[in-house]
């Protein structure tokens, strides 16, 4: 693994690199042109390159150990995420908070600490490429605010102590390899949670997948039957007179994702008897279950919960059909973690 920290100012990145050389064995490297505006502890046992494509055909070469770096120039990082192995974290903190933290750390090192407003001025041309832009570039680099939001890990760090973070890392497990390369369960959730977007029920926004020996073979989100208007453009009556949750069921035109996708297969002949999973980001209604368990499903996987999950899940156990929860690798983490 090769893990990139971005962020602003006093954000906590090289704090974070830290963590990962002491607690899990990264080594650091840097570039030798940076070298002269750091004086880090993390810095002394770097490993050094003169360019970026020294270092790049370096990681390359020994792509099965874990590398950190805290200084890659932005220009870079995109060619650098073609990788399979690298991972772009992203570091963010109050505004405050970071500029408190600026000032003690002049107070080690011989230089005058800047104002707030200085500080939220220099913040601003490094947040959102200001200075760049200013220069007028022909292909103005992707600012730092962009690449923080394409980040792959975003971690808030508003922790006024050291051990505070750490022990949030230390439960946000950095280093797990399906943050690289997802599980198949982390990959057809996130197909289930995307099939979602495309729900135009006004109450709830559900996606399910089925899949047969780890090939997509049906999807479903909740909405109105083909041939009538979407839910969202007044389809379905009950929806949209903001009926309460479990009330005048009767009346709703809304197909849930799990009946979509269980129609779907039926009409391409799928072969229930072995192999298929059905994956759903909303644990399944009681309706949804007994049409579940009819067709034949004998595995279930869901991520969040619902109102009725403790009896549904009796009856999924009394039909022998396997039922577990996934929760995929969260890719923010907060001070509410």
């Amino acid at each position: 693994m090769f893990v990139g920290i971005i962020g602003p100012k006093s954000s906590g990145k090289h704090t974070i690199a830290e963590y990962l050389v002491n607690r899990h064995g990264f080594e650091f490297l840097t570039l030798k042109k940076g070298l002269d505006v750091h004086n880090r502890d993390v810095y002394q046992n770097a490993k050094q390159f003169d360019t970026v494509g020294d270092l790049q055909t370096f990681v390359t070469k020994h792509w099965q150990a874990n590398f950190i770096i805290c200084d890659i120039e932005r220009e870079h990082i995109e060619a650098l995420r073609h990788r399979p192995f690298f991972l772009l974290l992203a570091v963010e903190a109050p505004v405050t908070m970071r500029h408190k933290r600026s000032i003690e750390r002049t107070e080690i090192q011989p230089r005058e600490p800047l104002s707030l407003e200085d500080f939220l001025i220099e913040d601003d041309r490094n947040m959102y490429n200001i200075s760049a832009q200013d220069k007028q570039k022909t292909k103005p680099y992707k600012s730092l605010y962009n690449l923080m939001l394409s980040s792959d890990l975003l971690i808030t760090n508003a922790y006024q102590d050291i051990q505070s973070l750490y022990l949030i890392l230390d439960k946000l497990n950095i280093v797990d390899k399906e943050r690289l390369r997802p599980s198949w369960d982390t990959y057809f959730m996130q197909l289930s949670d995307l099939a979602a977007r495309r729900s135009n029920c006004m109450k709830r926004r559900v996606g399910c997948i089925i899949v047969k020996d780890s090939r997509v073979v049906a999807t479903g989100y909740n909405g109105t039957p083909r041939g009538l208007r979407n839910c969202n453009e007044g389809g379905c009556g009950r929806c949209n007179e903001g009926a309460s949750c479990g009330t005048d069921l009767d009346r709703c035109l809304c197909m849930h994702a799990e009946e979509n996708a269980l129609l779907e297969a039926g009409r391409g002949s799928v072969n229930f008897e072995t192999g298929v999973i059905l994956y759903t980001n909303t644990f399944p209604c009681l309706g949804c279950t007994i049409k579940i368990i009819q067709q034949g499903v004998k595995e279930v996987v869901y991520f969040q919960s619902y109102g009725m999950d403790e009896m549904t899940a009796k009856i999924f156990k009394e039909a022998n059909v396997k039922l577990r929860q996934h929760s995929p690798p969260s890719l923010c983490r907060d001070v509410d973690y």
